[in-house]
């Protein structure tokens, strides 16, 4: 219900009309007359309003009576009141004319949220059929007639009820109770029609909205104010708030921005999705050079079709807390844009994350694996850009931890030897990081680093939790380690959705193994070196561990190949035949020195004879 334009504060007019009900006429029966009056009182208001205000004046002192009449024969502060406002000792030979009330009122609610229900229908934005309207108005102007006379009626009859004797209780009552029924009956009459006619009018508005909505976003828009205009201020014009500071937003603060609809159930994502999409959009290092140049918007809708509770609770609780805007009351998104963003962008159980440009075109229906990968990078967050950002991403040691540790970043930075482990076992990690520290001893120097496993069961942070207190290596905390894995699975989704065969796809055969070793509770560790470089080695644990246990055979040209070179020449079946096949013509003129030491293939990483030939 929406109350516009008022001329004085909203207290004085509800004193106005309380006066107006209670007050005593001389003539008590010229109901229609005091009913036309307060319409004359309530003209410059919607019907909604009319008959809401008319009702919560009422409701007052009805309400106090009836508090009174089930409490003073047990409660004392009740009886005491009931002394005082000189009511009836015993008001049990009432009860008949109260019930009846009871069913009045109770009427005159139900056809006050019918007349509710067609005040909210977005007419602003869509139109009704003539017949349909107008029919429809013509049974609110009646029936809001009749809710204010019922009203009337009820005031008098409490007026009257309080103040008979005991000995004309009973012709009195039945009287007065008839009365009331036949404007109970009246009014259910009326509840009905309108009722069956309300529902019409809401089923055209639906339709036409949806079919309105799917036009719009086909249309070609000057800007994406109209677009906006359709999606959240059917029933608010400041539907948005900004949950930072809580303040009040309208669709003109979206003007010229990129706008990202995040569409989620109320109890938003999971705990490391939450902070990573924060990390990836907030916290990035990026974010400042973009800020002001998008935003993200927030749209809660619950699995069922209303909201509990639960839900407004936790709603309310989250968007107090996160850096984005949200919608202000998501309960009150029309449901043809609900249905519609179910339909039109397959929103079901699962988070989806839409981008609008600045002119209210939706450049992609699910961004959220992009910013989970990339956040602000991939700005301006469309499919091409997607596109773009995977042709040149390569599978590198940087690409796979990206910023979640900022000491492991620093390592990956520097160009250090890095060796990342995931394993369930925590026998097999004691035997692994055993193995590992006599190659480090050897004088090899390597990073160690223990990323866990993707579930987070208790078996897992204990398993963190001992390798960290022993010293066994490096570990990332279990919220890292999560993140970690999550940015692994978004990893796979994007390559996944858009159409990347895995036999041929380097990253996603990559990051698939990793995931499937991980599910299937396999050992693997990768080893590898700087931001840049693609040279990468993935074991799983049996041939991991045999290929630690050749390492004094193979150690030996850890000095002239580099560690990453060494392991991956172990690894090959031609590392025992010696020298590879390949030719690598090199002259050199006779003041310059001879080759010393050993040549490295740039193609096999493998050693190479030489052969001297003088020409």
């Amino acid at each position: 219900m929406e109350v516009v334009g008022l001329e004085e504060p909203l207290g004085k007019t509800f004193g106005k009309i309380s006066h107006e009900i209670l007050c005593k006429w001389p003539d008590q029966e010229d109901l229609h007359t005091r009913t036309m009056l307060l319409f004359d009182l309530l003209g410059s208001y919607k019907w909604d309003a009319k008959v809401v205000l008319v009702l919560a004046s009422f409701v007052a002192s009805y309400g106090e009576l009836r508090l009174l009449m089930q409490l003073c024969s047990s409660n004392p502060l009740a009886l005491s009141v009931t002394m005082l406002k000189q009511l009836p000792a015993d008001m049990s030979p009432l009860k008949p004319r109260f019930k009846a009330l009871s069913l009045l009122v109770n009427a005159m609610v139900d056809v006050t949220k019918s007349i509710i229900k067609f005040e909210k229908l977005p007419l602003s934005h869509v139109e009704l059929d003539h017949e349909a309207k107008n029919a429809t108005k013509s049974i609110i102007y009646i029936a809001v007639y009749w809710i204010i006379r019922g009203i009337l009626r009820c005031a008098s009859q409490i007026t009257d009820s309080t103040l008979l004797k005991s000995e004309q209780y009973s012709d009195s009552t039945i009287i007065a109770t008839w009365e009331v029924l036949s404007l109970v009956y009246r009014l259910r009459s009326i509840y009905s029609r309108l009722r069956q006619q309300v529902e019409i009018c809401h089923q055209q508005t639906e339709t036409k909205l949806y079919w309105k909505l799917m036009n719009v976003f086909q249309e070609t828009q000057v800007d994406n104010q109209e677009v906006l205009r359709f999606l959240f201020t059917m029933r608010d014009d400041l539907p948005l708030k900004d949950c930072s500071s809580q303040a009040k937003l309208g669709v003109s603060d979206l003007k010229g921005k990129i706008v990202i609809l995040l569409f989620s159930r109320p109890e938003f994502l999971s705990i490391d999705e939450t902070l990573l999409l924060v990390q990836q959009t907030h916290n990035h290092p990026h974010y400042k050079n973009l800020e002001g140049s998008y935003r993200i918007v927030w749209i809660p809708i619950p699995v069922s079709s209303q909201w509990t509770t639960a839900d407004a609770t936790m709603f309310d609780f989250l968007s107090s807390i996160f850096p984005w805007y949200s919608v202000r009351k998501p309960w009150l998104l029309n449901s043809a844009v609900v249905a519609f963003i179910k339909e039109a962008w397959n929103y079901k159980k699962e988070p989806v994350v839409v981008v609008l440009d600045s002119q209210g075109n939706v450049t992609n229906k699910n961004v959220l694996d992009m910013l989970l990968i990339w956040g602000v990078i991939a700005y301006p967050f469309s499919a091409s850009r997607e596109n773009e950002l995977w042709q040149e991403q390569n599978w590198t040691l940087q690409f796979m931890v990206d910023a979640i540790d900022p000491c492991l970043t620093k390592w990956v930075e520097e160009d250090r030897n890095i060796c990342i482990y995931g394993s369930n076992n925590i026998d097999w990690i004691l035997e692994f990081t055993g193995k590992m520290e006599i190659i480090k001893s050897a004088g090899v120097k390597l990073e160690m680093v223990y990323v866990g496993k993707r579930n987070s069961s208790q078996q897992t942070r204990n398993i963190l939790t001992r390798v960290d207190h022993k010293q066994l290596s490096s570990v990332l905390s279990f919220i890292k380690s999560q993140l970690f894995w999550l940015r692994l699975q978004s990893i796979r989704r994007s390559k996944l959705r858009l159409g990347k065969p895995e036999t041929t796809d380097h990253v996603l055969d990559e990051v698939s193994a990793l995931l499937d070793m991980d599910y299937n509770d396999k050992n693997w560790a990768v080893i590898g070196r700087g931001s840049n470089s693609m040279d990468m080695v993935r074991l799983k644990g049996p041939e991991l561990m045999e290929c630690l246990d050749m390492f004094p055979k193979w150690g030996g040209s850890v000095a002239e190949l580099g560690f990453l070179s060494a392991l991956r020449n172990s690894l090959e079946p031609s590392f025992s035949s010696g020298p590879c096949g390949h030719d690598n013509d090199v002259t050199l003129s006779s003041e310059e020195p001879a080759l010393q030491g050993m040549v490295v293939c740039g193609k096999c990483k493998h050693p190479m004879k030489k052969f001297v030939i003088y020409k």
